[in-house]
């Protein structure tokens, strides 16, 4: 690797810090791979080249966040053409419909490009978007490939075929489903439970595995995204990984449904998953104001059952889902954001728990679709330094990402906000970090 740039890192203390306590390492980057991790202060390799040192001063370094469910396709599109009044996912839905025909391949990308800037610059260094196909043109299909593109060099971007309106009850909805993936769509998604009926439903998940076998694609889909204790596609989805051999390469989203199934079934339907390998990403920030708005009281949280699904060995992430737009209004693009929200609505505040959520950020969300987080000599360095001491304070504080490297370049810089405090008698000044 002689003649590569080289990023050298000091001083940092490394995810997963239980395991490697408050002990702190030097790093050093050459080209797009680690070439040595050791303790500080015992790096021996002579530097040559274009030598760049960041001192993270004791400060976290983590692999980089993941964001394994997302819809860049309609960002910031809130209020477009009106704003969602009941804040339900069915309106959600009608408002989306009306706003497609108006969709640009241009205004796409903008808001896109500006949401995925937003997530790099929090440290998040891989993300997999949905994109609807249920649109004759599929303009924001061909937006987002484009898109993809564009910012290899920021992040790693997968997309995935989605159809919103259902693919047997959206008029050529299979013929859509396969020119996205022919486009360069790189996952075959689905939803299932918004078909017209059960038998349709059923149907929609064989389409899917068998253009997933064609085009040698991983497949991630929405499924029971509802309250309704009768929806269990879940199971189909899983047995049909196993039938088909993509053991680890399914991830199911959503799946809210399952919080209202009885615990015999639960249990049942926990096996079966753990057997299929497949993975489980809860959508907090969206679920907890979608689900549970037919009940009275007690009203259901809205999220899966995380915590059992991960004391079970499931692979469970964790994803952003919307920004600003007719599901979600608010929304900022903070992977720490959604996993704030998770370990509470999860109740997953136990301090093992805590370091186990983080995981569904990071190295979890990484395996689910595919991809390695792994911080190690020969790796390649993803990577982001937050301006706090461990995982637990990532969490607590939702600090700034004072580093976020891509493939072994720097693509994003943040200086934490400071405050300044002025006591009574104004003879002295304190100056503080707030995420502190």
């Amino acid at each position: 690797m002689s003649g590569d740039p080289v990023l050298r890192v000091t001083n940092a203390r490394l995810y997963p810090t239980p395991q490697h306590g408050s002990e702190t390492y030097d790093l050093v980057v050459e080209g797009n791979r680690f070439t040595s991790l050791v303790p500080s202060g015992t790096l021996a390799v002579p530097l040559a080249g274009e030598t760049r040192v960041i001192d993270a001063e004791g400060r976290f370094l983590s692999p980089p966040l993941v964001d394994p469910h997302v819809h860049l396709d309609c960002v910031l599109g809130v209020g477009d053409p009106r704003h969602n009044q009941t804040g339900t996912l069915l309106e959600a839905i009608q408002i989306w419909s009306e706003r497609k025909p108006s969709l640009t391949v241009a205004g796409v990308k903008e808001r896109a490009r500006q949401v995925i800037g937003w997530e790099v610059a929090q440290g998040t260094g891989f993300i997999r978007s949905h994109v609807d196909v249920c649109d004759p043109n599929l303009t924001a299909v061909r937006a987002l490939v484009e898109l993809r593109q564009e910012v290899r060099e920021l992040v790693d971007l997968q997309l995935i075929a989605f159809p919103q309106d259902g693919i047997l009850s959206f008029p050529d909805g299979k013929d859509l489903m396969r020119e996205a993936m022919r486009l360069g769509v790189d996952v075959a998604g689905g939803i299932p439970h918004y078909e017209w009926t059960r038998e349709d439903g059923i149907e929609e998940i064989q389409c899917i595995f068998e253009l997933a076998h064609e085009f040698a694609a991983p497949v991630d889909l929405h499924c029971d995204e509802t309250d309704d204790e009768q929806s269990r596609f879940l199971e189909h989805v899983a047995a049909q990984t196993m039938r088909r051999g993509m053991q680890g390469r399914v991830v199911a989203g959503h799946v809210t449904a399952m919080a209202s199934y009885n615990d015999a079934y639960a249990f049942k339907l926990t096996q079966i998953l753990r057997r299929a390998g497949v993975t489980i990403v809860a959508n907090p920030l969206d679920n907890i104001v979608l689900q549970g708005r037919f009940d009275t009281y007690p009203k259901r949280r809205g999220m899966t059952r995380v915590k059992e699904l991960d004391a079970a060995g499931i692979n469970v992430a964790c994803g952003h889902d919307s920004v600003m737009d007719p599901c979600y209004p608010l929304g900022r693009g903070s992977m720490l954001d959604a996993l704030s929200m998770l370990v509470h609505v999860a109740q997953m505040t136990g301090r093992d728990e805590l370091y186990r959520a983080y995981d569904m950020v990071t190295a979890n969300a990484a395996r689910g679709a595919g991809r390695s987080s792994a911080i190690q000599e020969g790796a390649c360095a993803n990577f982001a330094i937050f301006d706090c001491e461990d995982e637990i304070d990532a969490i607590r504080l939702r600090p700034a990402a004072r580093y976020v490297v891509h493939e072994g370049r720097v693509v994003a810089e943040t200086e934490p906000a400071r405050a300044r405090i002025f006591p009574e008698n104004h003879e002295e000044l304190v100056t503080f970090t707030p995420a502190s």
